[in-house]
């Protein structure tokens, strides 16, 4: 019965196309990751040259988000979406046929930040089909598409051990152009078009404190997500020795868990709020990352790794709960916004452990830097809560399982003084 009111509560095969244009970008999208290895190889490269490779696809997606959410209100997300499919060509024949030194990779990858930008199309077109009630659902499934990386991490090492990886970007182009006509044929914009915004409307947005929240806590969960999904090849091959279709292999089994978690995250949310579960995780995440640093042995690594993900998935899923209850007639404005906070996080982080492995020769101090920052934005959400906790509309309030932690001290001290 559930299931029949959800199919029945908005349009379906737009949600399968946004789900698949967002799986393709974002293959296209952590494309150098996996491929890292045998650059680094090809062209002499250091860890912080590896890191900044990584990272730039990440920065590029932050750079073309907004500008691909102001088309798709504009445009409507189905033309749109089809105009960031065929641009997404771009950067790959450009890896097939020209790029050859570490400045033309830098470039190519910034301009795979096309397909990072997809975030911004994929989320709204199926989001607008369905009422609030659905919204972690819909925007777990559509935001699933992060399995793309999965692609990425399974096969291009292993296209570029047989082809060379030259021929690997040209290979990837294959599914963009699958995609592109079945997008065509599945996705459809919602007749709920709000109007297209015009500045004003992103003044007023960034005007708001809770925006700069919201997009605080991305840069953690989505940030952490894609950064890690990035860098682990790297790190598998440079810290266990492991072969690059190994290691490979290794960061699709635990990008696996984030993967397919991320809607379990949107499901928990509309079951017991984005705001205690997105609790909850940055605190486990915190404990996990300083473990991680403890650089143990390959199999608990590997372990802890996809707890990691899981979670980091599962906290996706939790911010874009959270997002429509605060702002539900602008998800547009806000997914564009949010996304590109998400992926200047993944940027940062590839950055940083491979700068700090350059200058401590180990990547343990660079993971303990990550457990510290998400736990101190663990501490910031508990304190955030209160004021949304004070501010919000109580209907908002419920759905996103917001408490005040402040109310909750206080709680047993009275029951103690009566």
């Amino acid at each position: 019965m559930i299931a029949k009111r959800f199919f029945q509560a908005g349009h379906f095969p737009t949600l399968i196309a946004a789900f698949l244009y967002f799986d393709v970008s974002f293959m296209v999208w952590v494309l150098l990751g996996p491929l890292a290895p045998f650059l680094g190889e090809q062209m002499h490269l250091t860890a912080t040259q590896k890191g900044l490779l990584t990272a730039i696809p990440l920065l590029g997606g932050s750079l073309f988000r907004p500008i691909l959410g102001v088309l798709g209100d504009r445009l409507g997300g189905r033309k749109t979406g089809l105009l960031g499919l065929t641009c997404t060509l771009i950067p790959l024949f450009l890896g097939w046929r020209f790029a050859h030194t570490p400045g033309q990779f830098y470039f190519l990858g910034l301009l795979l930040g096309i397909g990072g930008a997809s975030f911004a199309v994929a989320l709204p077109l199926a989001g607008r089909w369905y009422p609030p009630e659905y919204q972690g659902l819909v925007m777990g499934i559509a935001g699933a598409g992060n399995s793309g990386t999965l692609i990425a991490t399974l096969f291009a090492p292993r296209l570029a051990q047989k082809f060379g990886y030259a021929n690997t970007f040209a290979l990837a182009m294959l599914p963009i152009l699958l995609v592109i006509c079945l997008f065509a044929l599945l996705a459809k914009d919602s007749p709920r078009q709000s109007k297209p915004p015009v500045w004003k409307d992103f003044a007023s947005v960034l005007r708001e404190a809770d925006t700069a929240w919201f997009c605080f806590f991305y840069c953690f969960t989505f940030g952490g997500f894609v950064g890690f999904a990035s860098f682990l090849t790297i790190f598998f091959h440079d810290q266990y020795g492991l072969a690059k279709v190994r290691a490979g292999d290794f960061t699709t089994l635990v990008v696996l868990a984030g993967s397919f978690l991320r809607p379990v995250g949107g499901w928990l949310s509309d079951k017991i709020g984005g705001y205690r579960l997105l609790v909850a995780l940055l605190f486990g995440l915190s404990v996990l990352l300083f473990t991680v640093g403890n650089l143990l042995p390959l199999p608990a690594e590997v372990a802890l790794l996809f707890l990691t993900m899981g979670m980091l998935g599962m906290g996706n899923g939790a911010v874009f709960q959270l997002v429509p209850q605060r702002f539900p007639e602008r998800i547009g404005v806000l997914t564009g916004l949010v996304g590109a906070a998400g992926g200047f996080g993944g940027f940062l982080l590839p950055s940083l452990l491979g700068t700090i492995k350059d200058r401590t020769g180990q990547f343990s101090w660079g993971l303990y830097l990550c457990a510290a920052a998400f736990l101190f934005a663990a501490a910031t959400l508990l304190h955030v809560g209160t004021q949304w906790h004070a501010r919000w509309h109580q209907t908002s309030i419920d759905r996103a399982g917001i408490f005040s932690y402040r109310r909750l001290l206080r709680a047993p001290a009275q029951e103690t003084a009566e």
